[in-house]
């Protein structure tokens, strides 16, 4: 039902003001899914079920998060995010920018280069507008394998990152080596090879990893278990990077 749904609004309503009303449209499946079997940790909705997504991803139909949304949002609240820390997001989810925004014990820095998401800054990864050693926490999820110039994005990491700061980073992964190709460049030969056509690369998990120790930071590879009550995917990695 969901996708169905899905595909009849975005024909018949204007993008813009799809984007501008989600909250509104989103409150319009509310009575179709709320029951007591599962619940989003975000909008805190206890679901009959989570609505699949069409590449088989459990979506909550009232908010929209997806499961490595909510993870990085227990994450988040059970260990990494502290009163007073200067927290660094990069291309935030909706929900948890305003969530987040709403937090007064914290210093937000929510940034999206392009405009394509919820933010207050549009720092470039490869040259943040930031003084050394100023963040916290940082949150890099799915950035990196669209930056040409990752490495370069990884130093730049690890300077604006307080001493004994934590980043947390995650990327689609493949087993095996880093692929990529530069001189595949057009967004049909990047959706071929890379999986999306904004995409520059496929990190493995130790590729990435050497990538980062190589920037200087000391990393530890996490993963998860499946939850089933709150739609988290089984064998979800996130690698944490400290300096």
């Amino acid at each position: 039902m969901y996708n169905f749904l899905k595909s009849i609004v975005k024909n018949i309503i204007p993008q813009k003001l799809l984007i501008e009303n989600e909250d509104n449209f989103r409150k319009l499946l509310k009575p179709f899914y709320k029951g007591k079997n599962y619940e989003c940790n975000i909008c805190t909705t206890q679901l009959k079920k989570f609505a699949e997504l069409e590449n088989g991803q459990l979506i909550c139909p009232v908010c929209g998060s997806l499961p490595r949304t909510r993870r990085l949002n227990q994450l988040l609240e059970q260990k990494y995010l502290k009163p007073n820390m200067l927290f660094l997001d990069f291309s935030p989810s909706r929900m948890l920018y305003k969530k987040w925004k709403k937090r007064n014990d914290i210093f937000y820095f929510p940034t999206d280069f392009e405009n394509e998401f919820l933010s207050d800054y549009h720092f470039d990864i490869t040259n943040i507008n930031a003084e050394n050693e100023k963040f916290n926490l940082v949150v890099c999820y799915h950035i990196l394998e669209h930056i040409v110039e990752d490495q370069k994005a990884m130093s730049e990491l690890y300077r604006v990152l307080k001493t004994n700061g934590t980043v947390l980073i995650q990327t689609p992964f493949k087993d095996g080596e880093i692929y990529e190709d530069y001189s595949i460049n057009s967004p049909e030969g990047r959706l071929k090879y890379f999986g999306q056509e904004d995409h520059v690369r496929i990190y493995s998990v130790l590729g990435l990893e050497n990538r980062l120790k190589n920037a200087g930071f000391k990393t530890e590879v996490k993963v998860f278990d499946e939850n089933d009550y709150l739609g988290f995917s089984k064998n979800e990695t996130v690698i944490v990077c400290e300096k």
